[in-house]
């Protein structure tokens, strides 16, 4: 039976997350103090040493982003957390936030010091109005007992868009501007947020970098996949008995987040598909429950890690109805800046229900693929390309259910 590994929530439940001397108790903030003795270099190459990749979706190295940063002259540099939690399904990011918010602190003060920026941000998602009274509380408590240095931490907030989970559409808001994608390169390393070098980093991700500190690369490396390493933060909703989150190791199998810690399929019903890594991570079979859930190794059966979150479908789920709803969620949020995702999603949403609705043919299909295709090397970014994948992924491990769909008539999507 595959047991937790609590990293990133190591002090979830044992402390009071608006009382510093609390996290301080529990070795807070020695990584930092530990950080500032070791030198911008070894700070980064210790991150660069434990193979720590990006936790937000797209799983780019952290080392190597901090480097990239740091070797660009510039008088201005910025640290800049993704809390755009955004995903359906996910909650990861808030959890972190809500009940462990200095350990988010401790991670980007330590970027801070090690790429050479000494202002920070935190874009948190506009559904988590609470979460900022916790965050400007911590920030202050850090700042009044000179534990930051030189580096301070602005909270802004966002306004419920999806896209601004994207980077450089998170870079645009945070500007005060309207939250479009934009093209690159340049990447945010080299011109960032008001056109300086910035790290941008998911909660997640800079909340593992204090334990890397404190206990080495080596240690963190051995954890899990040994090209995707360390643990990572799953929720799991459902047709499951345990709808909740869990820390595991990274060369945990779907299988075992399913049937292990979540208890199994809900009132004895087999198990049809799960969707991982939220609205934009692709359907998976039961045939493919047996992969582990590593950047690379989801990679390898045309799916996604992504957010972390795993949504579990039973026998009984119409997958026809829920791609059209997922469908319907990316008409709702593109920006519609690109035209191959402001038309490309509302024509896979119109078929996907046509399909439903008892009226499509066979060629919708092939409409439906090929539209998919265009989209992924087309769109201008990751929302417009990841649109099509979980319709991409249901016509190829569940073609037999939209044949059926296609073969009936007058059912509603």
């Amino acid at each position: 039976m595959v047991k937790e590994n609590r990293v990133v929530l190591r002090n979830h439940g044992e402390l009071d997350p608006l009382k510093i001397d609390e996290y301080i108790a529990r070795d807070g903030y020695n990584a930092l103090k530990k950080a500032f003795n070791m030198g911008q270099d070894d700070v980064i190459e210790e991150v660069k040493a434990s193979k720590l990749r990006g936790r937000g979706g797209a799983g780019f190295s952290c080392g190597l982003k901090w480097l990239f940063t740091k070797q660009v002259e510039a008088d201005q540099k910025y640290v800049v957390c993704n809390a755009d939690e955004g995903e359906p399904g996910t909650y990861k990011d808030r959890m972190i936030m809500q009940y462990d918010p200095h350990t988010l602190i401790e991670g980007m003060a330590i970027c801070g010091y090690a790429v050479g920026a000494d202002k920070g941000y935190i874009y948190c998602r506009g559904e988590y109005p609470y979460i900022l009274d916790i965050l400007n509380t911590a920030i202050g408590q850090a700042a009044e007992k000179g534990l930051l240095g030189d580096f301070s931490i602005e909270v802004r907030y966002g306004a419920g868009a999806y896209v601004c989970g994207e980077e450089t559409a998170l870079l645009a808001s945070l500007e005060g501007k309207r939250g479009e994608p934009s093209c690159k390169p340049p990447y945010p390393t080299v011109e960032g947020v008001w056109k300086k070098p910035t790290v941008v980093n998911n909660v997640e991700t800079f909340a593992s970098v204090p334990s890397i500190i404190n206990k080495g690369a080596e240690w963190y490396s051995s954890i899990g996949d040994p090209d995707y390493p360390g643990t990572k933060i799953l929720t799991l909703s459902g047709d499951v008995n345990n709808t909740t989150f869990f820390e595991v190791p990274t060369d945990t199998t779907l299988r075992e987040v399913i049937f292990g810690l979540g208890g199994g399929m809900k009132d004895g019903k087999a198990f049809k598909a799960a969707q991982v890594g939220g609205n934009s991570g692709a359907f998976v079979p039961e045939s493919l429950l047996d992969t582990p859930i590593a950047f690379d190794s989801m990679e390898s059966i045309s799916a996604t890690l992504g957010s972390g979150a795993v949504f579990v479908l039973d026998e009984t789920r119409d997958i026809v109805d829920v791609s059209c709803r997922v469908a319907g969620f990316f008409v709702h949020e593109s920006c519609g800046k690109c035209a191959p995702c402001r038309i490309g999603t509302t024509r896979i949403h119109e078929i996907i229900e046509r399909i439903g609705q008892g009226r499509g043919n066979a060629a919708d299909l092939v409409l439906l693929k090929d539209l998919g295709s265009v989209m992924a090397g087309s769109c201008l970014c990751g929302l417009g390309q990841a649109a099509p994948v979980p319709i991409l992924s249901v016509l190829k491990h569940f073609a037999e259910d939209y044949d059926a769909a296609i073969a009936r008539a007058g059912e509603v999507c």
